[in-house]
Order: structure tokens, then sequence, then C-alpha cells
């Protein structure tokens, strides 16, 4: 699929990861974060599943709110136990063949209304992924759904952290062309590697506080950046919830940093967005 990339002018902005079906939205509020959200110029969310239990949740949404959610389905490389700690907080593990059980199936059948294949990628933190034939199974699900998206014509919606260098190794192996690597967490000379095959970089609103993240945007060059919030997660203030409307935290940094015109930033990151996730064009010209 092909778009052509208009001029959205100033005031719009697009969240490109997000986790809005997480449990700490609940229904009685979502609506609010959401007309929140909008009501300051952000006019469209990316929001991604992480495992396939999520995908029904997340086309629910898209039901729901078919003028600002745009799902992204895809197995993340660290999955949930179903066991908790004492203090209630989900037990994690790395990903294995039997979470990817039917997915390719619920994926092909939703291929015409989704945005990306995601949240996908590798997590190899030592506290989840302790083995070579933990890192292994990571790498060949990983493949399996970069294939699934290039078959689609979609992109892929990356989570990299301690990985990035063997993400984008692996996306350029495979010749990817459609890739958002979402809330990067590695070097800056590795993300430049990745710019320069044309991949982008989204940007949460940590950026306010995290030093390492504003080395890599002075670096990386506005035409490969996006925003977004991984909302609830990733606050700009921690332990606060985080939501959609978060994303101008980003782009008012990204402005300092670049010392441009946030309007700007906000133009050219939802401009990105459109590029790699055509179907976005609907909403926010709706």
């Amino acid at each position: 699929m092909t778009s052509t990339v208009q001029n959205f002018g100033t005031g719009i902005c697009v969240d490109v990861h997000t986790h809005l079906t997480d449990a700490k939205f609940n229904a009685s509020t979502l609506g609010d974060v959401i007309a929140k959200a909008k009501e300051k110029g952000v006019k469209a969310a990316l929001v991604v599943s992480e495992s396939i239990a999520d995908f029904e949740p997340v086309l629910r949404l898209q039901r729901l709110y078919p003028e600002f959610v745009l799902p992204c389905l895809g197995v993340h490389p660290i999955q949930k136990t179903g066991s908790v700690d004492e203090k209630g907080i989900d037990l994690l593990r790395s990903v294995c063949w039997r979470d990817y059980e039917g997915v390719e199936a619920l994926i092909e059948s939703s291929s015409g209304t989704i945005g990306g294949i995601g949240e996908i990628g590798l997590d190899f933190s030592p506290r989840f992924c302790k083995t070579s034939e933990e890192k292994e199974s990571q790498r060949l699900i990983f493949f399996r759904q970069v294939k699934l998206a290039q078959s689609f014509d979609l992109a892929v919606n990356v989570h990299s952290r301690s990985a990035g260098n063997h993400a984008i190794k692996m996306l350029k192996e495979m010749d990817a062309r459609k890739v958002l690597l979402h809330a990067f967490d590695g070097r800056a000379s590795v993300a430049m590697e990745g710019a320069s095959r044309g991949f982008y970089f989204s940007i949460t609103a940590s950026i306010c506080r995290d030093l390492q993240i504003q080395k890599m945007v002075k670096l990386l060059p506005l035409s490969q950046l996006m925003v977004e919030t991984d909302s609830p997660a990733i606050a700009p203030v921690k332990g606060e919830l985080n939501e959609p409307v978060n994303v101008l935290i980003s782009c008012e940094y990204i402005a300092k940093l670049k010392s441009v015109d946030v309007e700007h930033v906000k133009q050219i990151t939802t401009e990105n967005a459109v590029r790699v996730f055509p179907r976005l064009n609907h909403l926010i010209n709706n």
C-alpha cells in the first residue's frame, strides 16, 4: 500500500505507540483520556498488542473509537507467566512458540484494517532472557512477524530493549522497509545506523529526563522521528499514568533540542507517521 503524504499544517500530532487496552485505563475514564488528547490536537493513536489475548480487545477498541484508534497486532518478546509477585505485579518470561500459535491466521484475517504488526521485536534483558535458546526463539518469532508484515505491505512497530543492535541488524538483513523502533534505548550510533537505512524512531515524553534519548534526538534527523507515549508506561513524571496527550511534551523537547518551532515538529512527525502507517490518513482527515 502506498500513500501520498500531504502537508498537515500545524497543531496535529499522532501517538504512534500506546497500550490503551491496559487495565490501568478503565472503560469509564478512557473516553475522557481520548477526548483530552483530541482536544489538544492528538488526532490518532496506534494501539499495539503484546499477546494473542490482546488482539480482540485492541480490535474492539478500534470499533469503539474508529475515529482515533488504529490497531497494530503482534506478539511481544516478553510475555506474562500468569503469576504475580507479592505486590501483585505480573511475573514475566521470554516468548516461546506456544505464544505464537494461531497468531498468523488472526493477523491475516485483520490485515485489511490494522495499521501494522506490533508490538514485536527482541528483548535481551538478562532478568527475562537468560539462555541462548530463549534468544533464538525471540529471533525466530520476530523473523516470522517481520515476514508477515512484508507479505501484507504493513509496517512493524518494534520493541528492542537491550537488543537494539541485534534488532536493527535483523531488520537490515531482511530488507525491511517500513520500520518504527519505539522507545529505542540503544546507543545513538546504532540508531544512526538504523536511520541511514530509512528506519524511524519514536520518542516518548521521558525525553524530558533521559540524557541518552536527548543525545540521540540531537543526532537523528527530524525526517526519521515520530512521537509516542507507550502509555500508560513511561510517563514524563515517574509513577504517574501516561496518556496520549503527552506526545505534546515529546514535540516540545524535540523542538528545543533541534532549535525549531514546535509546530514544525508536529507537522514533520505526523507526515512521517502517515508515510509508514498510511491508514492513519483517514483518521487524521476525519
